[in-house]
C-alpha cells in the first residue's frame, strides 16, 4: 500500500467542489468589531472578548451564509462527543462535532490552530463538522463523527481547514507515541525537531485516520495558522514569550450548512 499524504494543492473552501444545495464557509480574522488581540473577527464567546462584540459578529457570518437559519454553536472540549443538529438545546451542548440532515441548519466549529473538518454526503443529504486538535484526532473524533452519519464513508467528501502547519506543530514524544501506537504508520505525521521534540503534520494524521474508515475523496487548505497572522488567530502565536497579547487571541469558524429552500 503506498504511503498517504495530505492533498498537495491547497483548496481555499470556495474552491471545494460541494452539491448545489449545500453551502460552506471558513471565516478569516478580519471584517468584525471586536478590538485588542481579538481584532476583528472574533467568534468565540468562552474567550472573554465583550459579548455584544461576538455578537455582531456571529450575526454578520450569518448573514454571509444564505440559507441557513440556525448556527448549532458547541462548547468543545477535545472529546468525541457528537451533537445531532435536528435537535435545538436549550444551553451549549459540551462537544466537538454536530451532524445535521436538516436544511437551514448549519454545523460549526471553532479553531484557533486546531484542525477543521467539513463533511458532505456525496448527494448533498448529510452534512457535519468536527474539531480536531491532536487529542480529539487520537481519541477518534473523525471517526466517530463518520460512525454517527447515516452516509456510507466511501459516499462522503472532506475538507480540512486552515490549522498550525507541519513546520510549527512542535509537540513531546507523548504524543508521537500516542499515534503510533493506534497506528505505526502515522510515524510518517512526524518529523525531527529541536531537544527531543517533533513536529506533527495534523492534516497528514487526520488523512490517515479518515482513510482509514474508507474516505478517500479529501480536499484541504494547506494555509498554517501560526504563521499566517495576518488572516487568522492562532492560540499558540499567542503564547510566544514575544506575545504582547499572553495567550488571549479569537477564535475563527468553519460551517456547513444544507440551505433551505434550494
Amino acid at each position: 500500500m503506498p504511503r498517504l499524504t495530505r492533498p498537495t494543492t491547497s483548496c481555499p473552501i470556495e474552491q471545494w467542489q460541494l452539491p448545489d444545495t449545500v453551502g460552506a464557509i471558513q471565516t478569516e480574522r478580519t471584517g468584525g468589531v471586536s478590538k485588542g488581540a481579538y481584532q476583528s473577527l472574533n467568534l468565540g464567546l468562552h474567550v472573554q472578548d465583550e459579548v455584544a462584540a461576538v455578537t455582531e459578529n456571529r450575526q454578520r457570518l450569518l448573514q454571509q451564509m444564505p440559507g441557513c437559519k440556525h448556527l448549532h454553536w458547541l462548547n468543545q472540549v477535545h472529546g468525541t462527543a457528537l451533537f445531532h443538529g435536528h435537535r435545538a438545546p436549550r444551553c451549549v451542548p459540551d462537544a466537538d462535532a454536530s451532524v445535521s440532515q436538516m436544511a437551514g441548519h448549519g454545523c460549526v466549529i471553532m479553531t484557533a490552530d486546531c484542525l477543521p473538518v467539513l463533511f458532505c454526503a456525496n448527494d448533498g443529504s448529510e452534512v457535519a463538522a468536527a474539531h480536531a486538535g491532536w487529542r480529539g484526532l487520537a481519541l477518534g473524533v473523525l471517526e466517530q463523527t463518520i460512525a454517527s452519519m447515516k452516509t456510507p464513508a466511501s459516499a462522503l467528501r472532506v475538507w480540512l481547514g486552515p490549522c498550525i502547519g507541519p513546520l510549527a506543530f512542535e509537540v513531546g514524544d507523548e504524543v508521537r507515541t500516542t499515534f503510533t501506537e493506534h497506528d505505526p504508520n502515522a510515524a510518517d505525521a512526524f518529523a525531527h525537531s529541536s531537544d527531543g521534540k517533533w513536529l506533527a503534520d495534523i492534516q497528514l494524521l487526520a488523512v490517515m485516520r479518515l482513510a482509514g474508515v474508507g474516505v478517500h475523496q479529501i480536499s484541504a487548505d494547506l494555509r498554517c495558522t501560526y504563521q499566517n497572522a495576518a488572516h487568522f488567530f492562532s492560540y499558540r502565536r499567542a503564547c510566544q514569550p514575544n506575545s504582547l497579547s499572553q495567550g488571549v487571541t479569537g477564535r475563527m469558524a468553519s460551517a456547513i450548512w444544507i440551505k433551505a429552500n434550494a
